[in-house]
This record gives structure tokens, C-alpha cells and sequence, in this order.
């Protein structure tokens, strides 16, 4: 989790249903001034010379030492890497580094490069290295770390899809944080986060399996569909009804188990006269994975983890673009034609050609957007680099000869695989 962190309160009790909604919209949708921005890159381990083996718990505590999360090693101090990230482990053993909030995109990624060096030193007297893929197709699904929220959110998408164990265990994510901004800012930047996702999704798009250019992002349209896919509305107070109506996953307990048995929304259990607290709903929104998620701030989630080095391009595109209103409403308006075109996008990529047409109308504007981010030289030359390649060719990781020889072409969308 990146450190752009709603603050929350002590946990009180929730009585009625606007209680909840209240609570929930005061936690997602934070006013302020558009000036943080963070992310959050997860990477699969391996190892190059046994694609196949997979990372231990233990061998990941010793190598991490003092910035070991506590959940694979309850006596570390958990401290932050050089430049202020956490780093985290996540189900199947990935390594995950949230930023430290930044106010500039040029801080931010000076701040995460020093940080992914330290961390790839620390990992290399293990003989893991950080993926470029994200997804593995060497090794199953395999979960590693057991919590109680992990537990619970397993056994929860285990009675639904296989594809949880997939989700949590075989893939890796990009993310991006971004402020929501003022009140009269915060709808148009709710909204274009959507608009631009099938975009950028396909564009960048890093898990190739089975005719998938992204096979991450499949993977969470079949799992949960009320919890994971993209809303019906841009409403944000939709949103809030949504989680409303969105079964809980888990229910913390003293016994460590949080197992949901018999799934029920807030909405449900309000009504039938529950006890709940907001410590309930902060768990419950935790467990809420749509492609955008408001935590005070906007988490773009529809990213796959990129190849080495190359994050610095999409998370500085979406700075660029969220940096400018009058930027951000033109972007928004390229986008707005393939903005139900979520499916076509992890299926095809930009082999789609509504999608092509407005990936090449996207870098036109993103590319001078990004040079009045003042980069570093080199950082800006690899970015306007890459926003050629994936947005104006139409090259994704997943189909580029650079990363994927031996790809295969594009296959057409299944009807069953709709978002």
C-alpha cells in the first residue's frame, strides 16, 4: 500500500445504513489540493536459472533484514527502504514497494529508483531477481503467506473462481496514486481515471497466456465480478452504494479466523440488525478491487507490472496528464470512445483498433504533457521513447520482439470472458 494513506479514525459503531454510506464516503473521497502523487510496483521473483523455483518465506525474511514486512517476520523493525518505501510480500511470495508520497513525478521516480536498487541488492545473494513479466507461466498458483485477511480472502474467491488463486499468488501489478482533488476537480479526475483505463491497460499490458496480452487483468474479471469489475456508473456516490452492496470478504475476529461463511453486504447485515463498526467497513473497502479504487486518494489498479525500468512510463503519463486540468479533459475526450472497451483491451491490446486510434490521439497529448514534467534527461528520453512504442505504435510489452519473441497474434474476444 502506497504511503498516500487515508487517515482514519478510532473504530465506532455504525447503526444505519447512512451511518455507513456517510462513513464510506468520507473515507474514499478525500478533498485537497491535486499535488501528491505515489505507486505501488510488485514484481514476481525468479530465478533465472530455475524459472520454475519458487521463493521461501524465510529466505525472503533473511535477505530483507530490518525492511522485512512483519507478516513473514513478526520481529522486524519493518523499516522503509532508503528513499521512505515499504516494502511488502504479498500471497505467492512478489515483492512489493510503496512509495513514499512525492509532490513531484521527478521525485518520485528518483525516490523509487534508489529504492528497486536496494532492493535487487538485497535479493541477490538469493538468486532471485525481479520479473519483467507479470505473470509467470513457469510455476502454479501457490500461496506461501497465510494471514488472517489472506486467509479469509481466499477461502471467500475459492467458493467463486479458480481465478483468485491467481490474482493473489501469480501476478503483479503497477499501481498509481494520484489526489482526488478539490471538490470541483475531484469528479472530472474520478472520471478520467476510468476513461483512460482500457487505454493505458492495453497499451501496457505485461501477462501474456492463453491469446491474453493480459492475463492479470482477466484474471480479476472472472473472479468477483460485483468487487472487481468496472463500475456501471461514474457516479463516485455510486460507488459508495457499491460497496454497500458488495459482499464482505472477511469479519475481523480475536480467534484469527475471519472466514465469511455465509457472505452478507453491509447493507444485509445493517438490516438485520448486525453490529458493525467502522473498523468493519475500513476491512470490508480493504477487499474492494475495482480497476479504480478511491482510498482518500485514486488507485489506478489496471496496470501490469512492467518490464525492467520501464514504470517510470506509464506512471509518468498519468502525471503528466492528471497535472494539467485543460490536459487531463482533452486526454479524457480521446479516451471516451473505448471507455467500455475493457475486455478488448486485456484480450487484444491495441491490436484492437478503437483502442489503436485513441492510444496514438493519447501520446499526441501526452507527450508534450510530459516533457513540462522536468525529468531527468535520461528518464525523459526512455519515457517519450516508450510512449511512442506502446501508445503511438501500438507495441505492448506483452507483443514486443523485445520481450516476447515468440508471441503469438492477437486471438478474437470470447464472448464468455466479458467484463
Amino acid at each position: 500500500m502506497s504511503h498516500l494513506v487515508a487517515e482514519t479514525c478510532a473504530t465506532t459503531p455504525v447503526r444505519t445504513i447512512a451511518e455507513a454510506g456517510s462513513y464510506i464516503g468520507r473515507v474514499c473521497f478525500k478533498h485537497g489540493p491535486p499535488s501528491r502523487i505515489g505507486t505501488e510496483l510488485e514484481w514476481l521473483l525468479i530465478d533465472p536459472a530455475e524459472p520454475g523455483r519458487r521463493p521461501e518465506l524465510a529466505t525472503l525474511a533473511a535477505a530483507l533484514g530490518e525492511h522485512a514486512p512483519r507478516t513473514i517476520d513478526p520481529d522486524s523493525p519493518a523499516r522503509p527502504l532508503p528513499a521512505g518505501g515499504l516494502i511488502t510480500v504479498e500471497p505467492g511470495g512478489q515483492v512489493e514497494i510503496s512509495s513514499a508520497p512525492a509532490t513531484s513525478c521527478a521525485d518520485l521516480i528518483g525516490a523509487v529508483r534508489r529504492d528497486i536498487a536496494a532492493l535487487t541488492e538485497l535479493l541477490q545473494p538469493t538468486g532471485y531477481a525481479l520479473a519483467d513479466r507479470a505473470s509467470n507461466p513457469d510455476r502454479s498458483a501457490h500461496r506461501l503467506l497465510r494471514t488472517p485477511r489472506y486467509d479469509a480472502m481466499a477461502d471467500g474467491f475459492a467458493r467463486i473462481s479458480p481465478a483468485g488463486a491467481t490474482m493473489m499468488c501469480a501476478t503483479a501489478a503497477t499501481q498509481v496514486c494520484l489526489d482526488l482533488g478539490m471538490p470541483d476537480q475531484a469528479t472530472d479526475r474520478w472520471r478520467a481515471a476510468h476513461l483512460l483505463g482500457p487505454v493505458l491497460l492495453a497499451a501496457f499490458a505485461n501477462s501474456p497466456a492463453d491469446g491474453l496480452v493480459s492475463a492479470r487483468m482477466a484474471a480479476w474479471w472472472t473472479l468477483d465480478p460485483p468487487r472487481t469489475c468496472p463500475p456501471e456508473s461514474l457516479d463516485p456516490q455510486a460507488y459508495v452504494e457499491r460497496a454497500l452492496d458488495t459482499p464482505l470478504l472477511a469479519r475481523q475476529r480475536a480467534d484469527g479466523n475471519w472466514s465469511v461463511h455465509r457472505p452478507q453486504t453491509v447493507r444485509q447485515l445493517i438490516e438485520a440488525g448486525e453490529s458493525l463498526a467502522t473498523a468493519d467497513l475500513d476491512l470490508h473497502l480493504s477487499m474492494l478491487f475495482p480497476p479504480v479504487r478511491p482510498q482518500g486518494y485514486l488507485e489506478l489498479r489496471y496496470l501490469d507490472a512492467q518490464p525492467a525500468g520501464e514504470w517510470v512510463a506509464p506512471v509518468a503519463v498519468l502525471a503528466a496528464l492528471f497535472d494539467d486540468p485543460a490536459v487531463l479533459a482533452e486526454a479524457t475526450e480521446a479516451c471516451r470512445p473505448t471507455a467500455d472497451r475493457w475486455q478488448q483491451a486485456t484480450v487484444l491490446g491495441l491490436a484492437d483498433p478503437p483502442l489503436a486510434v485513441a492510444a496514438r490521439e493519447l501520446a499526441r497529448i501526452a507527450g508534450p504533457a510530459v516533457e513540462r514534467l522536468e525529468l531527468p534527461a535520461d528518464c525523459a528520453e526512455q519515457v517519450q521513447r516508450l510512449i511512442e512504442r506502446r501508445l503511438g505504435a501500438g507495441i505492448c510489452p506483452a507483443r514486443d520482439p523485445e520481450w516476447a519473441p515468440e508471441a503469438g497474434p492477437p486471438q478474437p474476444v470470447p464472448e464468455g470472458r466479458r467484463p
